[in-house]
């Protein structure tokens, strides 16, 4: 059973299809009007709970397929961020000095520092994010989703990608001796049970570990020490099996063989929420995939993303921004085109969620052979049409028609 317990990703479904809110507002959430949607912020719907995680995103997967943001996307990010260094999810109003009652929180600022740090020229933002992450890391070595919190999985991962976003490493980063691959590695289910290998998001009032997808997929990621868009390594030979976690590298691949178990069944991971259906679950399956590509096993995950190929189009639409980011994350991460996913452009339907990016990479230009060779099997073609239609009027048998068809490429 598959249960979304992270802060963040509880404030992101708000947006991305599911009716909930963070844990941490939840209870004393109130209905009020939507506030008005800045033009610099990517996706329409209520940004309260998740807009500089979705903008973030957005921003990011912008980034790694080559897509150069609009100025005022990423100033828009820039200025919710708050005196100390820390972000909100959404400050309404950033002219507006952050006090005790702003709901700062470890996972929009780690987000933001990823996205600002990829984008370049923002070293003062991302250095003042990463000191007050430093400030709010707990003895046991990990993060809670706000300062003081108890560590999580989610969380733990997602400072990790910040950390190594600035170039610092993780391992040096450490309290009371503890570092943040300490604390992942203890919230890494020993091998043996059926569930050996994954993660939890923390441990329950009993110290007892449930296996989590969600946090297993972050876990794998940030066990390796990367951020939200992971980095596809060289395909690891040796087969997936769980072996005692002895390092946080073990961790991940002991996270990476219990996702592919996960997905073996249906090829997709599912959402199982209180009081609701279960329904597939298209935002892990896509973060999944980016830990099985960040672990060495990207073949393992060509399945989930055919599935997601042929299923996500309809939540994508609906969900917005965070979600088309997840998309393309993954479609990158899996050497899948973005481009043509399912026949869905990912890019542009990201890029029109928000204002229009200041560039986009240039078109590849087909070489001199290449158009020479082009032009030759034209020339080629029309003499060949001409021909045929000689004959069959000198023969009195009518006009020959020529039809070519080409096929299109299939993602293997």
């Amino acid at each position: 059973m598959i249960v979304r317990r992270s802060a963040a990703v509880l404030a992101a479904t708000v947006v991305i299809g599911t009716a909930l809110a963070p844990a941490a507002v939840a209870e004393s959430a109130s209905p009020s009007p939507a506030p008005a949607i800045p033009s610099g912020l990517y996706g329409t719907s209520d940004p309260t709970y998740d807009g500089v995680w979705r903008q973030s995103l957005a921003l990011l997967a912008q980034h790694t397929v080559g897509v150069k943001p609009a100025t005022k996307a990423v100033d828009w990010l820039a200025g919710q961020q708050c005196a100390n260094g820390a972000f909100a999810a959404y400050r309404a109003d950033a002219s507006a000095k952050c006090d005790a009652k702003t709901m700062v929180d470890t996972n929009s600022t780690s987000a933001a520092v990823q996205a600002l740090a990829a984008l370049g020229g923002h070293d003062g933002e991302t250095g003042k994010a990463v000191a007050w992450l430093k400030s709010a890391q707990n003895k046991d070595g990990g993060w809670g989703y706000t300062a003081g919190g108890a560590s999580d999985a989610n969380s733990t991962s997602v400072v990790i990608g910040a950390l190594a976003a600035v170039g610092t490493k993780p391992a040096d980063v450490s309290k009371d001796g503890k570092s943040p691959y300490d604390a992942l590695v203890k919230l890494s289910i020993p091998c043996g049970g059926a569930d050996g290998g994954a993660f939890a998001y923390q441990p329950d009032k009993k110290g007892k570990l449930a296996a989590n997808a969600d946090a297993t997929a972050a876990a794998v990621v940030g066990a390796l020490g990367k951020g939200l868009a992971g980095e596809p390594l060289k395909p690891v030979a040796d087969p997936l099996s769980c072996k005692a976690a002895d390092s946080p590298e073990q961790a991940a691949q002991n996270g990476a063989a219990y996702l592919v178990k996960a997905l073996a069944k249906d090829q997709h991971l599912t959402s199982v929420m209180p009081g609701a259906k279960n329904q597939p679950d298209y935002g892990n399956t896509a973060d999944a995939v980016v830990a099985l590509a960040t672990a060495g096993h990207g073949d393992k995950a060509a399945d989930a993303m055919r599935w997601l190929e042929t299923h996500s189009a309809q939540w994508a639409a609906q969900a917005g921004p965070a979600a088309y980011a997840q998309l393309v994350l993954a479609a990158d991460a899996a050497t899948f085109d973005p481009r043509d996913f399912g026949g869905q452009d990912l890019v542009k339907q990201l890029n029109a969620t928000g204002p229009a990016p200041a560039s986009l990479p240039a078109e590849p230009k087909a070489s001199a052979s290449a158009s020479s060779e082009e032009a030759a099997k034209k020339e080629d073609s029309g003499v060949s049409v001409w021909w045929i239609i000689g004959v069959g009027l000198v023969g009195g048998i009518g006009i020959g028609f020529l039809i070519s068809a080409r096929n299109k490429k299939q993602q293997p």
